[in-house]
């Protein structure tokens, strides 16, 4: 793409974003008529949009379905939320925050640096440009871009405005304090670091975990989740369900970083690295669902952020927001909900769903504890699948085991239980199962599955 190409690009998206943000204020305040135009020339049109933001709605607004709070785009809730952003886009809306305080030179200062940094940053070198332009005149279309030039290109800047939509959705639409994801019911302390993906919303959210080690049955096992990142970034060419092989999708539902990826190992393509994710994991296998290679990665070099809808099923980061994860999540510990449209609620709206649960998982524990066999496989469901073996085949193994050993007290230590709810109700199980008198024991994953009103396993397996 021509540097001409990226300006005009640039130019809409800015004024489509900005735009938006007038809307929003317009009906917010119940405002109309011809004093409420942007296209005029004292102030500024990037001015006059800026202070549109700082008067939206102090009022907050109803909750989304979703759980998230509508909130206006005052100086105090941007702070807040800028530490949580990529840093570009963070460095972006302090340069928006400058503007709206009338202080352009300052403005331009940032701005300047923020295009050196990241030459291929398109919305920061379209404020840039205006900002320059501020010195001299009033701007009164962002970017003064002839219409032939924006009609020129007209598929690239309907993916732009789109891009510019969901970021300002990130920035007015926010999780509220404390809230979660509803897939995070408990996580173990070795899960240091979660993720959840909204596809919708073209966001990956970092949390870290600050559970501590659970040491006697009675402590509680609410998730403690606090939000460390807000990403935007990018899934399938297709969008998303991934079914097949070459559907250019995005799998849908709760996975695990498997490894990292050395870049200097990898085309250009993907970055600055890469972090693969465990797809198919047995619940797509149940399903014949088919593909592999799905990634967390990078853009790139020419690249700074790819369209909402760009990959061949991988979720891209720009390389700065993927070089934080690589710096922080752990491989085979981390998890990876990726959703069509994340729900948020407080912890403790989990707890009845936990805890049932839990008491069912307790009751498998014990049935295993005394090697009662009879009793031990009706939690496993005819749909049972290892590596290609059914219940049948599979069993024998747990006989054999069982008999060896005998009856003998095992605990359950370091439990996460991740839940998917699509057409069906399933649950993502990870534990450590510890003998009475021993210090180690082995850790399993159990997929679990809610058929007739009862809870089954359907796949099982120790993890390393």
């Amino acid at each position: 793409m021509s540097r001409r190409t990226t300006w005009v690009l640039g130019a809409v998206v800015v004024a489509a974003l900005l735009a938006v943000w007038v809307n929003s204020a317009r009906q917010d305040r119940g405002l109309s008529g011809a004093s409420d135009s942007i296209d005029t020339a004292e102030p500024s049109l990037l001015n006059q949009a800026m202070a549109r933001v700082q008067d939206t709605a102090r009022s907050q607004l109803p909750a989304s379905p979703s759980g998230l709070q509508t909130n206006s785009l005052t100086p105090a809730r941007l702070d807040e939320v800028k530490p949580m952003l990529g840093q570009a886009e963070a460095r972006l809306i302090g340069i928006y925050q400058l503007i709206s305080q009338g202080r352009h030179r300052d403005a331009l200062v940032l701005a300047d640096q923020l295009v050196k940094d990241h030459p291929n940053f398109q919305l920061a070198h379209l404020v840039h440009g205006d900002l320059l332009s501020l010195q001299a005149r009033p701007v009164r279309q962002l970017g003064d871009v002839p219409d032939t030039k924006a009609l020129a290109a007209s598929q690239q800047l309907s993916t732009l405005r789109e891009e510019s939509r969901r970021r300002l959705l990130a920035l007015t639409e926010r999780p509220p304090a404390g809230s979660i994801p509803t897939q995070f019911l408990t996580l173990a302390p070795q899960s240091r670091h979660a993720i959840a993906i909204d596809a919708s919303r073209s966001r990956l959210y970092l949390f870290e975990n600050l559970n501590p080690a659970r040491s006697s049955p009675g402590d509680n096992r609410q998730p403690n989740l606090k939000l460390v990142g807000d990403f935007y970034m990018s899934v399938g060419l297709s969008g998303i369900e991934k079914a097949v092989e070459g559907d250019k999708r995005t799998p849908l539902g709760v996975y695990y970083i498997t490894s990292t990826l050395n870049p200097a190992d990898l085309p250009d393509l993907y970055g600055v690295g890469a972090l693969p994710i465990n797809y198919p994991n047995p619940l797509d296998v149940q399903r014949g669902k088919t593909g592999s290679g799905i990634w967390l990665h990078g853009t790139p070099s020419d690249q700074f952020v790819r369209a909402p809808q760009a990959s061949d099923g991988c979720v891209v980061l720009s390389n700065p927001d993927l070089e934080r994860l690589l710096r922080t999540v752990q491989i085979r510990t981390t998890p990876v909900v990726i959703a069509p449209e994340l729900q948020w609620v407080q912890p403790d709206a989990l707890s009845q769903d936990l805890a049932q649960f839990e008491g069912v998982l307790e009751a498998w524990r014990r049935s295993r504890s005394e090697g009662n066999l009879a009793e031990l496989k009706g939690f496993y469901s005819s749909r049972f699948s290892n590596q290609g073996r059914d219940l049948a085949q599979w069993w024998p193994r747990v006989e054999n085991e069982l008999r060896s050993t005998g009856p003998r007290q095992l605990a359950i230590k370091d439990l996460s239980v991740l839940r998917w709810n699509d057409t069906d109700d399933t649950r993502v199980v990870t534990f450590g199962e510890v003998a009475a008198g021993q210090n180690r024991g082995v850790t399993k994953r159990q997929y679990w599955i809610r058929e007739n009103d009862r809870w089954t396993i359907f796949f099982e397996g120790n993890i390393g």
